[in-house]
């Protein structure tokens, strides 16, 4: 069998409606197995107005909105429609993204058929209740994770650290990568615009510290806040520039009273934006891999991150950027201001960034799920079916 045997049913948490580095990912790769001749259908929530077109068939899901969190959706149930509609559709793979109610029902649908299956793991969601005062969930919340992918056949992350790391929680024993690719003709350090910088009251020569990303707490805005605030008060020189919307800007906008906020960027606009900086921070430890630190790094520019599973996987230490100690606030403000004083020093870590983001192509690291796809078919045609995790 090849990948125009293929047959995929592809369910995800959000496809659309929100846009994010995970379903960015995901639509490019669904067209990149429609053009190699697959066959697919998408499962997901879907609102009047998207943040964009999704590549393939779209089916909508049930949903009800997050409570605080209205502009992402849980989809709840597989529906009876979306019953017939899967019988109809007879894929010979499920392709599960999130690990929501509908995902769940989705394996189960699968396992009873003797369907292979496969999750791919986008964020770190255990982590996320330390952002809302609820750490104590950490606990149960991982392992409600390590039930549902243990009963994938496969579960594949976007970087080594993120694979290592769940080895290292038991979710699974088949755990392989699918990365991120880069879109080369809109990051570039080509793009840097200083003509945009001014119009955005930025000196020619003042290093700006930049930060790409949905504006929520989970990315670590607190910690980006409190550093920029160590920097100040050492007289460092520098200007922030933040790129992205989301339900936190009011409160980082008033922590960061001289920050400059773009708002929502994409294509071109994205790309003239990033390649404007002089330098990435990255405080998140959500990421499991980091779409914005490689898009930066395509752009010639260093990354101040934390020490987390996907940078880690990025940036080499004192080569490429910094990795610090997550929350290591005068750390963090020591690695910028490094990089804020010294051109020279900076210089060197974006062309050596740049240089080691020239491996990321999208089709490359797309082909490599394709084939995970085809080696689980394969194995369930020879009688192999991995249904019970041997991890322990």
């Amino acid at each position: 069998m090849d990948v125009t045997g293929l047959r995929v049913a592809l369910f995800s948490g959000n496809y659309n409606y929100v846009r994010d580095g995970a379903n960015q990912a995901l639509n490019r790769f669904v067209g990149y197995l429609l053009r190699q001749g697959a066959t697919v259908r998408v499962y997901s929530p879907t609102v009047a107005s998207p943040a964009f077109e999704p590549t393939g068939e779209l089916v909508s899901a049930p949903s009800f909105a997050v409570p605080g969190r209205k502009e992402y959706r849980v989809p709840y149930r597989l529906s009876a429609g979306l019953r017939r509609d899967l019988k109809a559709f007879a894929p010979n793979l499920v392709h599960v993204a999130s690990p929501d109610p509908l995902c769940h029902r989705a394996l189960s649908w699968a396992r009873r058929r003797n369907i292979p299956t496969v999750a791919s793991v986008h964020t770190r969601f255990e982590t996320y209740p330390r952002y809302y005062g609820l750490a104590f969930l950490e606990p149960l919340v991982l392992s409600m994770l390590r039930r549902f992918y243990r009963r994938c056949d496969a579960i594949v992350a976007p970087s080594e650290s993120m694979a290592q790391l769940l080895r290292e929680q038991r979710m699974n024993y088949d755990v392989g990568i699918w990365t991120r690719g880069i879109d080369r003709d809109i990051f570039n350090p080509e793009r840097r615009d200083l003509a945009w910088r001014r119009s955005m009251g930025i000196e020619d020569d003042a290093p700006v510290i930049g930060f790409i990303g949905r504006l929520v707490m989970e990315k670590g805005l607190d910690v980006f806040s409190d550093t920029v605030d160590r920097l100040s008060a050492r007289h460092v020189r520098h200007r922030v520039l933040v790129v992205g919307e989301g339900p936190a800007r009011e409160w980082f906008q008033n922590r960061l009273p001289g920050g400059i906020f773009t708002g929502f960027q994409t294509g071109a606009d994205l790309g003239r934006a990033v390649a404007s900086m002089d330098m990435l921070f990255n405080p998140s430890v959500t990421e499991t891999f980091g779409n914005v630190t490689l898009e930066a790094m395509a752009c010639a520019l260093p990354t101040v991150a934390a020490r987390a599973t996907g940078s880690e996987s990025l940036v080499t230490e004192g080569v490429t950027g910094r990795l610090i100690r997550p929350g290591a606030i005068e750390d963090f403000a020591d690695a910028l201001q490094t990089y804020c004083l010294e051109a020279e020093v900076r210089q060197r870590a974006g062309q050596a960034a740049r240089a080691r983001a020239e491996r990321n192509g999208w089709d490359q690291v797309n082909q490599a799920l394709v084939d995970t796809y085809l080696r689980l078919i394969r194995q369930r045609s020879h009688g192999l079916s991995p249904r019970s995790s041997p991890v322990p």
